[in-house]
């Protein structure tokens, strides 16, 4: 006799976590902090779950999402869009955390594509972008080497660049390999692509090193990459503002997605040849855009908008 599948949604908010099973009336609460977590995997693994299924905000439910994948439960992030889309579908528009809880986990036995996800894999992800960064430095310190050097050595350098080159391939092949597979990464990967002046490689790096994007406000986006202005007044010097600390590598991504974007994104090349006119100088103008164009990705994910949508 084969056994009964058990699909479970996770309902995440800030406090509170609320768990369903799929058709049963069984549902429970727990406190969104580390007793809660704990206590709810205990119960959740005693089910013996096919899957189980939250939203992927990107903000609320990576701890929920590490306790459970440190349990060795089969954990499966859904695209909130496509929970909404089903629940509509469905006929169900009343929402309360209960009732999401149960949608999620319909949703988690009707979805043949939605499947149990490591964390680790966001792991890799991440080490991927972090990896293409040091060969693409490795590449333009070997090409400058080659400036005034022996042919002898110059057939060796170039081998390595050649190489080198190689190995970036690989990892851009790698990493739209990785986004593919997964459908909420896709989504994100489809959106942020979007828009002039994010390429491939931003868009990876942005997924795996900014799982916040889409889930903050402006300010706290800006804040958490190193692009808000920030007060430094001290003794005699006032008014005056700097953009420090953040995610440097994140902000190293965006800088130069913002450079492309200066070129061939209207909406980026106006606002920065406009504060340019009005006196500002090139870096904080770049500064300034760099801070727009995370905002506007930011809303973007968080409204599940393309860039053909976005009014500035």
């Amino acid at each position: 006799m084969e056994m009964e599948k058990i699909y479970v949604g996770i309902d995440i908010s800030k406090d509170r976590l609320d768990v369903a099973v799929h058709a049963s009336d069984q549902c429970w609460q727990f406190a969104n902090d580390d007793a809660g977590i704990t206590s709810l995997c205990q119960l959740v693994t005693k089910l013996k779950p096919m899957l189980v299924a939250f939203e992927a905000t990107g903000g609320y439910e990576l701890p929920l999402f590490l306790a459970l994948d440190t349990a060795g439960l089969p954990a499966a992030p859904a695209n909130p869009r496509q929970i909404r889309a089903f629940a509509r579908s469905m006929g169900k528009l009343a929402k309360t955390d209960a009732i999401d809880a149960r949608i999620i986990a319909q949703f988690a036995s009707a979805n043949s594509e939605l499947k149990p996800k490591h964390i680790a894999d966001t792991q890799e992800l991440k080490e991927a972008v972090t990896r293409r960064t040091q060969l693409i430095q490795m590449v333009t310190a070997e090409t400058n080497r080659l400036r005034g050097t022996r042919e002898a050595r110059r057939i060796r350098i170039e081998a390595h660049i050649a190489w080198l080159r190689q190995e970036i391939d690989d990892i851009d092949h790698e990493l739209r390999d990785g986004i593919k597979k997964d459908p909420v990464w896709r989504e994100k990967d489809h959106l942020l692509q979007s828009t002039p002046g994010v390429g491939p490689t931003t868009s990876a790096a942005l997924i795996s090193q900014l799982p916040e994007l889409g889930t903050l406000n402006r300010r706290e986006i800006a804040t958490l990459v190193g692009v808000a202005p920030l007060n430094h007044d001290s003794g005699k010097i006032h008014g005056r503002r700097n953009t420090w600390g953040g995610r440097e590598r994140v902000r190293a991504t965006l800088y130069m997605a913002t450079l492309v974007a200066t070129k061939y994104n209207a909406v980026i090349r106006n606002f920065y040849e406009r504060l340019c006119a009005a006196g500002k100088s090139k870096k904080v103008a770049l500064t300034a855009c760099m801070r727009k164009l995370l905002t506007i990705l930011n809303s973007m994910l968080k409204h599940h908008t393309p860039w053909i949508y976005v009014t500035v």
